[in-house]
């Protein structure tokens, strides 16, 4: 890998408010031990290279016990730069816990080689000790100018029965959101006219949220928007791969296409594919005479495993 650009998932912490008797923000504690770890993503079994979040919970339980950051308990998780499937650099906070067995769930986010959606957002839940992480969410973040919603980071997670002073952290992850890109061609492989001011693509059904401790998937309801950019010979309007929640069966896409006088065109119709977790679609869509008010358009949906689809629209007038 030529270059390492990490990004940075950090959840916000809320006041420490303890749920159990033995449990004291800031207590010290001797003997604790900060174990090893690997990091590899599941679906590929390549190692992981990134950023990897772990979170400490009692054994058998989603209940977030925290970590010791200079031998006191803090709520401060494990958060670590990975390179290869292994720790990178000085700036990590390592797990450090008292011998035993623990409950151990990990989110990150990989590096890409391939450009991917530059701004991507999430809103994340306040973490307290003795928080039950399965009532806990990563939820989407809401546009100011509307109701539609922003891509999210490409997350991975994983969960581990770990004997800490016996056993090595070994995230094993998998995949926890999809990808889409949109390319916007004409039928002739032509330039695309100067008048279209801009494309919006609207995509629905979006899960609203993660669970933090299971990585399931909720309310399947929304809707994600984000711009098409023209390419330097006006050949196409395409975006860089967005990373999405996962979707409802067959969701709705829409193009709302801007020209220059200001009136909006608008395509619809429900893919056939779904946005499963793990699932990178590339969504090709080959567009007629619609920008002069007539004729059809069509596009054609590809997958990671190369199944295509195609979905013709109706005159656009």
């Amino acid at each position: 890998m030529k270059k390492i650009v990490f990004g940075v998932l950090a959840l916000s912490v809320a006041t420490v408010s303890c749920v159990k008797d033995d449990c004291v923000l800031n207590e010290e504690k001797e003997g604790l031990v900060t174990p090893r770890l690997e990091s590899r993503l599941a679906d590929n079994e390549s190692p992981l290279s990134g950023i990897l979040e772990a979170y400490p919970c009692n054994a058998g339980t989603s209940i977030f016990c925290g970590n010791y950051v200079n031998d006191k308990l803090s709520t401060f998780y494990g958060f670590y730069h990975i390179q290869d499937g292994s720790i990178y650099g000085d700036n990590n906070r390592e797990i450090s816990l008292p011998v035993g067995q623990y409950n151990m769930v990990y989110w990150g986010t990989p590096q890409y080689e391939e450009p991917i959606h530059t701004t991507p957002a999430i809103r994340e839940p306040g973490l307290s000790i003795g928080s039950d992480l399965s009532n806990l969410y990563f939820e989407l973040r809401q546009n100011s100018s509307d109701t539609t919603y922003i891509p999210v980071f490409d997350l991975v997670y994983g969960r581990q029965n770990v004997n800490i002073g016996e056993e090595d952290l070994q995230a094993n992850m998998r995949r926890a959101v999809a990808g889409l890109k949109v390319i916007v061609k004409t039928a002739n492989n032509g330039v695309i006219s100067s008048n279209v001011e801009s494309i919006k693509v609207h995509i629905g059904g979006i899960a609203e949220k993660l669970n933090l401790y299971t990585a399931e998937p909720e309310n399947k309801e929304k809707t994600v928007a984000f711009d098409l950019v023209r390419s330097v010979d006006n050949t196409e309007m395409s975006n860089a791969m967005i990373m999405l929640f996962p979707s409802t069966n067959n969701p709705l896409l829409q193009l709302f296409i801007t020209l220059k006088d200001g009136t909006v065109h608008r395509l619809a119709r429900n893919l056939s594919s779904t946005l499963d977790a793990n699932t990178r679609l590339t969504l090709n869509v080959v567009i007629g005479n619609i920008f002069s008010g007539g004729g059809t358009g069509n596009f054609t949906i590809e997958n990671w495993n190369e199944a295509t689809e195609t979905i013709e629209f109706p005159v656009v007038d």
